[in-house]
């Protein structure tokens, strides 16, 4: 599918409103015909031919094209205005919708900014385009082609002297329009680089204040918004070179009626009122040329829009739901064949998705990934968390780890071997099932600028106070909550802003606590708490995790020496696998990382 037959898909549900516009547009146009045709007959009929008693018919006439025609510049863009809010709509809908279902490599891919802006400024551009220029376009034509006809009906030579005209504007269009194309892809380019940045420096805010950076950020940012003043102006040159051309050829057409009107007049080919009613139409002929230079602007502008957009709605996620997989492929597979494929309203059918209880055996069979840039992050892993065990994992930075869960939750697909959760393939699971009984704390900590109570209960939103309030205080969150100005109800910053990094390790593991998930996964949950405060989790980990698979990733030995099984992760692979004694006694890496943090001469239980 191309960009613009994607759009037209929206445009096709307020088709019948559309139409309708369009005849309200060429009742517009043609009532327009009447005041010049009325104030030639005034001159001929009534001035020259002393037809007094015509006079109050004509002007009553004249009157009531001129209210019609006022009425109908209101209806009209009223009516294209509710189709294009309508279209951004659903569209903006099915956009944001598109972008929840994306995978992680997609955003690995595509910047913050970048996508806003499509969201934004892009979409700005379509609704321009619907709201106003489909009409505007259309009635210049109706203009144009409205005058030239009654100018014919006036006199044939005149008409045709006006018409050798149309070559010169129809070649100085197709120039403008191949010039222009290129011009507003700069601009939309540096427009979404330019928005990425400022993005990004706003949420570094803090970053750059303890660097003391302003000045350094301030020379990037003017770098960034030199590069899109330039691209403004390198289209406006364009608008420059060729809009005055534009503005001549409406010149010509004033000087020719002048010239070759008046000859003819003085021949006595056409009549003086004949003279009144083509000057009558002359605003018809000159308004389309003078506007056309700005209507294929808005146009060139529309379509670089649209090809943005449709660049991040074609998207195709790799991970999705086996159905949806075949769904896609059956709908490539019929448009390469040029067949008619119906869509369903509400996208493809998914399988249920209601909160299916798993039992929470996790198996990795010969599992390793490769990245989209070829390297081998996680080699032929393998191993079995039986229900209700709690799995340690430590490594150093960089190990895979983190990835490990990442396939776990099929945030990407394992590249060879199985990834099974109760028996079941990760792949043939439905995503939205597997994900809602997982809970995970997360290493990057993300709140959201909500209540407190909010964001612990971001995954069960349905929930009771009391459940949300075992969670934190399970996770040690619910003192210090109490602490704040409005306790569950205090108003968390952006991103968790006004909260230690601690408090938001506690918040974010209180909020996977409340899912009540059958796998836990805890993703450094606890560095940044003290040893007291670790401890007291641990304990409360222990009794929740009878029922509940737990997986520990950590680089604190105290965070995974109580758990049943514990696997280091060097280099993507499993080198060793144990419990904390046994791996302590194996004098491998992790002896080595227990020595360095409880020191030389202690226990294989860490106690001096």
């Amino acid at each position: 599918m191309t960009p613009m037959k994607w759009f037209l898909t929206y445009l096709k549900q307020y088709r019948p409103r559309i139409i309708f516009g369009l005849v309200l547009v060429t009742a517009m146009a043609a009532l327009a015909i009447v005041s010049p045709n009325i104030s030639g007959e005034i001159v001929d009929g009534v001035i020259q031919g002393g037809k007094y008693e015509e006079l109050p018919v004509l002007i009553m006439i004249l009157i009531g094209a001129t209210a019609a025609r006022s009425v109908l510049k209101f209806c009209v863009p009223y009516n294209f205005e509710i189709c294009s809010q309508g279209i951004i709509y659903k569209m903006r809908d099915e956009i944001y919708e598109k972008l929840l279902a994306e995978d992680f490599h997609f955003f690995d891919r595509n910047r913050t900014g970048d996508l806003m802006s499509r969201q934004t400024g892009d979409m700005e551009a379509i609704r321009n385009f619907t709201a106003a220029t489909i009409y505007a376009v259309f009635e210049n034509i109706l203009y144009f082609s409205f005058a030239l006809l009654m100018i014919f009906t006036v006199n044939i030579k005149l008409a045709l002297g006006m018409l050798c005209i149309l070559p010169f504007t129809a070649l100085t269009t197709v120039l403008q329009m191949r010039a222009v194309k290129p011009a507003f892809r700069g601009i939309r380019r540096q427009f979404s680089s330019l928005n990425a940045f400022v993005q990004e420096n706003i949420s570094a805010n803090r970053v750059v204040k303890a660097f003391a950076k302003e000045d350094y950020e301030m020379e990037k940012f003017e770098k960034e918004n030199d590069a899109y003043r330039d691209a403004e102006l390198a289209c406006a040159r364009v608008w420059e070179k060729y809009v005055p051309v534009f503005e001549l050829f409406s010149n010509v057409l004033m000087v020719m009626l002048m010239l070759y009107g008046g000859y003819l007049a003085v021949a006595g080919e056409i009549t003086v009122g004949n003279m009144v009613t083509v000057n009558g139409y002359l605003w018809m002929l000159n308004s389309p040329l003078r506007m056309a230079g700005w209507y294929i602007n808005d146009i060139q502008r529309f379509v670089t829009s649209v090809e943005k957009i449709y660049d991040t709605f074609s998207v195709e996620p790799a991970i999705k739901n086996e159905a949806e997989k075949k769904e896609t492929d059956r709908n490539e597979a019929a448009e390469e064949k040029n067949i008619s494929c119906k869509t369903r309203e509400n996208g493809p059918e998914r399988p249920g998705t209601d909160r299916g209880a798993l039992r929470g055996d996790v198996e990795f069979r010969h599992v390793s990934y490769r990245a989209p840039d070829g390297e081998l992050l996680i080699r032929d892993v393998s191993f079995h968390a039986h229900r209700g065990q709690t799995i340690g994992i430590i490594g150093p930075t960089g190990s895979g780890k983190s990835i490990l869960m990442n396939l776990l939750c099929r945030f990407y697909d394992a590249t060879e071997g199985e990834v099974l959760v109760d028996g079941m393939d990760v792949r043939k699971a439905d995503l939205k099932n597997l994900r809602d009984r997982i809970g995970m704390a997360m290493q990057d900590v993300f709140l959201f600028s909500d209540t407190i109570e909010g964001n612990l209960a971001y995954g069960r939103p349905d929930c009771d106070f009391e459940t949300v309030k075992k969670a934190a205080v399970a996770a040690d969150a619910n003192h210090f909550i109490k602490e704040t100005p409005d306790g569950y109800d205090t108003i968390v910053g952006e991103r968790g802003v006004g909260l230690s990094g601690g408090q938001k390790q506690r918040i974010s593991l209180a909020r996977a606590l409340v899912k009540d998930p059958e796998i836990l996964i805890l993703d450094d949950t606890t560095s940044a708490v003290d040893m007291e405060t670790e401890s007291y989790i641990q304990k409360q980990l222990k009794n929740i995790g009878r029922d509940h698979t737990v997986f520990i990733i950590a680089y604190r030995i105290s965070s995974v020496k109580d758990a049943d099984q514990i696997y280091v992760m060097q280099h993507g692979q499993i080198t060793e696998r144990g419990t904390h004694r046994e791996l302590v006694n194996r004098g491998g890496y992790y002896a080595q990382v227990f020595a360095h943090q409880y020191g030389k001469g202690v226990t294989d239980h860490g106690e001096k």
